[in-house]
């Protein structure tokens, strides 16, 4: 099992190429968004979205990958596997977000791609996957690419905005500033941006958006510095001895589910 684990992870590192080979520089704690993690019922439908709204489509062992500056999002369902359970509503990540120079142009993308898509106002748009994860178009005609990853959206309790913020913070080394009266922890390719929510939220794993990921350089160093925190790893660092690629798993504190890698050549 062992051998099959390391060769496809040695398949996907291969056939990828470039795709892991893109992220946006890390920060002073060697940290850089990676990708968000869809399980996907119908990768086809979900593929013609993202493609869209601006992403390129490339395909990597069993996973269907559609690259965008500052995130890979990865399209999967393993075979045999449950589907999700249910769209992302009433977990604590809300939405996902990428930012265009045109929002109407790329409304008009969507829209001659035959996916619905909510315009609300000129310079922001919304739609919804086939499987519900919830997806906002912002524009920013100043950003120097046509397209890019913008944000991944929580909803939280509002006592526990600052708290979140500040968590984010202290072990990713995002940036906690606020802009327009609401709180962002900025990470090099995504704001992560806290909303309240009176309802109380669920975990992302086994929904569409089953987790996010961070790209992370010296991934031992930084879990240690977890653990010290009291994080618990929900899968312990694992070393692909072929490509020299790691991996683990952890939840945040409010249920996200949040994958780390360590990719050769991590800017």
């Amino acid at each position: 099992m062992t051998r099959l684990i390391s060769a496809l992870w040695l398949i996907t590192s291969v056939a990828a190429g470039t795709a892991w080979a893109q992220p946006f520089p890390t920060n002073e704690a060697g940290v850089t968004m990676g990708h968000l993690h869809l399980n996907s019922r119908d990768v086809e439908a979900n593929r013609k979205i993202f493609v869209a709204v601006g992403g390129t489509a490339t395909k990597a062992g069993d996973f269907d990958i559609v690259r965008f500056p500052g995130v890979n999002v990865y399209l999967h369902l393993r075979p045999g596997a449950p589907p999700p359970t249910g769209g992302n509503d009433g977990t604590v990540v809300h939405q996902a977000g990428f930012s265009v120079q045109d929002v109407q142009e790329t409304v008009d993308r969507l829209k001659t791609a035959g996916v619905p898509v909510e315009v609300r106002g000129p310079n922001q748009a919304f739609l919804m996957t086939p499987d519900g994860l919830r997806i906002a178009i912002v524009e920013d005609k100043a950003q120097n690419l046509p397209v890019r990853h913008h944000h991944v959206q929580f909803f939280v309790a509002e006592q526990a905005i600052p708290e979140m913020q500040a968590w984010y913070a202290r072990l990713f080394g995002a940036k906690p500033v606020i802009q327009g009266g609401n709180s962002i922890a900025e990470i090099p390719g995504a704001n992560l941006r806290f909303a309240k929510t009176d309802t109380p939220t669920v975990t992302t794993k086994g929904r569409v958006l089953d987790h996010i990921g961070f790209d992370v350089k010296n991934l031992e160093a930084f879990l240690q510095k977890l653990e010290a925190a009291g994080v618990k790893l929900d899968r312990p660092y694992t070393k692909n001895p072929l490509t020299n690629s790691a991996l683990a798993f952890i939840y945040d504190p409010w249920g996200t589910y949040i994958e780390l890698n360590e990719r050769p050549g991590t800017p």
